[in-house]
């Protein structure tokens, strides 16, 4: 196994009075979260020289944890990854287009967007389901969506990405107007994490590890779990379908007989990483910019769970549904049968 990381920080490209890439921005802003990454030297596993190695992209930050098992080399398979992290939707774009790479963890609306305009992608299936909470500051009261009124919310980056869509979606189940209730600001999620600290900002809603962060003083508190509440309301299983393994559609086409053990190796990684958090930070720790500390909080409310494209497809759907009657402009298409691997 080998990994490249370049010595830049995140920052997503996009025009601001681009709708879809407002949306692009959420897990993008939510895996790579914003932040510096030092260069990690790359290494080569002690797999066999005949084992066919497999070119992926992966987002830093935290998602870098379910692959753990393949950084640390604790999980092996008959084939190997060469990793490399990318640091804007362009960047993923590039390695795709190129050929540079065949795999790729994405956010899942970002794929679809991606499928739908540049390069036809194939979900393998969904690891990443819980990442989105609601804070409060210490001494407010909140006992419902309603607590919000008049209230300003302040979450990552701008209008459109997913936290910002369940926000105001509650806001109208509730019979309110989130364009007139509530107030709405947007800025990167580090910042809004470091206000709240302050005691600047009544309510954030934000990933991990921001929360951690955001709550690190002891002051203030998680008042929804959005994958709980979506699931109230949804009837979904699994929490909310954030990030998943894709692959392209030529490379599924002309190398058929290999898509299994990839999806092996990165689901038995991902489910080892889950069993070993400690010694999953401790493996990704040259990569993650985010104190051990931290990390050990957020993870536990990250849930990583490889559920396969075909048994994710009817929670997937569902939420991409939702986005884009919320938010039209934040999802180019709803993706047919084929988007999902059968």
């Amino acid at each position: 196994m080998k990994v490249n990381m370049p010595p830049t920080c995140f920052v997503s490209n996009f025009n601001p009075k681009d709708g879809t890439y407002l949306l692009l921005i959420f897990i993008s802003g939510i895996f790579i979260l914003n932040a510096c990454s030092p260069v990690i030297e790359s290494h080569q596993s002690t797999l066999s020289a005949e084992s066919k190695v497999i070119q992926i992209i992966n987002p830093a930050g935290p998602a870098v944890i379910p692959l753990a098992g393949i950084l640390n080399e604790e999980v092996k398979g008959v084939v190997q990854f060469d990793i490399h992290y990318w640091k804007t939707t362009d960047d993923a774009i590039g390695y795709l287009s190129s050929k540079k790479a065949s795999f790729a963890v994405l956010p899942i609306t970002t794929a679809v967007n991606i499928s739908a305009s540049d390069i036809d992608l194939v979900l393998l299936g969904v690891h990443e389901w819980k990442v989105f909470y609601l804070l409060a500051a210490e001494g407010v009261a909140f006992t419902s969506w309603k607590s919000l009124i008049g209230k300003t919310v302040y979450s990552p980056e701008g209008r459109g990405q997913t936290v910002d869509i369940l926000t105001r979606f509650a806001i109208q189940q509730e019979g309110l107007d989130p364009e007139k209730d509530v107030s709405f600001t947007y800025a990167p999620p580090q910042e809004i994490a470091s206000l709240f600290m302050e005691g600047k900002i009544e309510y954030a809603a934000l990933p991990e590890p921001f929360v951690s962060q955001a709550l690190s003083t002891g002051k203030g508190k998680i008042v929804v779990d959005y994958q709980d509440y979506w699931s109230s309301v949804s009837g979904a299983k699994n929490g909310i379908p954030i990030a998943g393994l894709f692959v392209t559609r030529d490379y599924l086409d002309h190398h058929p007989s290999e898509i299994n053990d990839v999806i092996n190796l990165f689901s038995t990684s991902v489910k080892w990483s889950s069993e070993n958090t400690d010694m999953s930070i401790k493996a990704s720790s040259n990569i993650l910019p985010y104190p051990e500390a931290i990390m050990q909080q957020a993870l536990k409310r990250i849930k990583f769970e490889f559920v396969s494209a075909k048994n994710a497809k009817a929670e997937t759907l569902h939420f991409l549904k939702t986005i884009k009657k919320y938010y039209p402009a934040g999802l180019k298409v709803i993706p047919d049968d084929r988007f999902f691997f059968q």
